[in-house]
């Protein structure tokens, strides 16, 4: 079983605020509650948010328990890359061949929605995220690479596949690079996302929450989940190291650490480790003594080396860039990425990589300076088919239900899928985890079935061969 380390590395967006990093909203564990929300990150604060705020506008207010095994928002979405980005065409084929078109169509009108459903969010809520209305650029290095996704491209358009207005081809390697900045680049597609802050995002959502009633336990890890017959109503005992509390409902939004609560998800969603960093221009030039300024970029990236292997960014209007990737350091040896719940190290020769990472990639950084400011690894939840779970738990109890598995790819899904999820937990009329997409717009791969539970297939192990296989061809 593989539960959250005890110190993890600190993320630089951790360092922003954090006066809820050890928050308890009473001193003792609640002995009961409506809801328990096992997980603190973005899909248990949104979950949250939408629960409390549906119970409140309808006078009906659940009492709801946030429990977290570490400090708030301490896991992926505190250690992510910064990144609100829809995978507007480059798993369309596959998705394509393996659902069709109407649903591959879904998946990205799902994720190109949630973008401008967070900055509605933000908005409304008036979030100090830092939230960015920006073009990702997807940058190709590999003319091998770039020529298979524009092939394939053409040929769904052909077929008749309607991609998103919005997703422009830059098919000249000259243009590709003057536009994008990228030193080689061969090949580029740019298309509407967004960046944020998200623990700043999480943090809000959170207080927000707190002051609609919820109680936040931090330090405070499940240790295991169980049925007990209480009088008439069947309810479950969530077991702490603090006491256990009897939930009504619970919504288990843990990700990665899935596994050690229902071995089911033990084979389906495994803890997948990466590095993420920052980078900046130092404040003032060693060498001059005048003031350092970094070249502008004002996109995101990423740059894609194979059909695997990418890096990833975001720039921060202080001119800084948070970087992620390098999946190369890693796949050396399986045992460091795969299946690692570690992130109170780096993985091996990830910070060399990063090191001189801008003046390596990008045009006119060369001399910039830019160096390594902060460092820090996470934990991933990747599905082995690459699709959340979302749903109630079959072969379980009425009342348990998750909403985990996002693959690295949870900032452009995690809204959309908590606030539909918070929906069915409120229901009390037999609604069923097909409501989430017959009624609440949740594209069907996501839904939690026995059959996904069944299924013996492990898309992650493909994907770490393919990688493996380009890296030592490549060097």
């Amino acid at each position: 079983m593989t539960f959250p380390h005890t110190q993890p590395m600190t993320s630089f967006w951790i360092s922003a605020t954090a006066d809820l990093a050890n928050h308890r909203t009473t001193e003792t564990l609640p002995q009961e509650a409506d809801v328990v929300i096992i997980g603190s990150g973005y899909s248990g604060s949104a979950a949250a948010y939408f629960l409390l705020a549906d119970s409140n506008s309808d006078g009906d207010t659940l009492s709801t328990v946030i429990l977290e095994a570490r400090q708030a928002c301490s896991g992926a979405t505190g250690r992510n890359g910064g990144h609100l980005k829809p995978d507007t065409y480059y798993s369309a084929a596959e998705n394509y061949r393996k659902y069709g078109a109407q649903i591959a169509d879904e998946l990205i009108k799902f994720e190109s929605q949630q973008v401008l459903d967070v900055k509605r969010l933000v908005e409304t809520e008036h979030i100090d995220c830092d939230f960015e209305l920006t073009r990702a650029i997807d940058v190709f290095t590999d003319q091998q690479t770039a020529d298979s996704v524009l092939r394939t491209h053409n040929e769904m358009k052909v077929k008749g596949f309607s991609f998103p207005d919005d997703l422009h081809v830059i098919a000249d390697p000259k243009r590709a690079e003057q536009i994008s900045g990228v030193k080689g680049a061969k090949a580029a597609l740019t298309f509407t996302a967004g960046s944020v802050w998200p623990y700043k995002l999480v943090d809000h959502l959170l207080r927000r929450s707190i002051e609609m009633g919820a109680n936040l336990q931090t330090n405070t890890p499940v240790q295991k989940i169980s049925h007990h017959v209480h009088g008439a109503d069947g309810r479950h005992v969530v077991t702490t190291d603090r006491g256990d509390i009897l939930a009504r409902k619970i919504i288990v939004a843990s990700n990665a650490y899935t596994g050690a609560l229902f071995p089911e998800f033990r084979d389906k969603i495994i803890p997948v480790r990466g590095v993420v960093c920052r980078i900046a221009v130092p404040p003032e030039d060693p060498d001059s003594g005048h003031r350092a300024r970094a070249p502008h970029l004002n996109n995101s990236y990423a740059i894609r080396f194979n059909p695997e292997h990418f890096d990833y960014l975001v720039s921060k209007t202080d001119g800084s860039i948070v970087v992620g990737g390098a999946d190369r350091c890693a796949v050396e040896k399986e045992s460091y990425w795969y299946g690692n719940t570690d992130d109170s190290q780096l993985i091996p020769d990830v910070e060399e990589y990063f090191t001189g990472y801008m003046q390596r990639m990008f045009n006119g950084w060369e001399d910039s300076k830019a160096r390594i400011t902060d460092i820090w690894s996470g934990i991933m939840g990747w599905s082995t088919d690459s699709m959340p779970f979302v749903g109630e738990m079959p072969g379980h109890p009425p009342g348990i239900f998750v909403t985990a598995g996002f693959t690295g790819h949870g900032m452009p899904r995690i809204l959309g899928c908590s606030k539909a999820l918070a929906k069915l937990v409120r229901s009390d009329t037999g609604a069923e985890t097909d409501d989430l997409s017959t009624r609440h717009g949740l594209p069907r791969p996501y839904l939690l079935t026995a059959e996904r539970l069944k299924d013996k297939k492990n898309n992650i192990l493909s994907y770490a061969r393919n990688v493996e296989s380009f890296s030592s061809t490549s060097t």
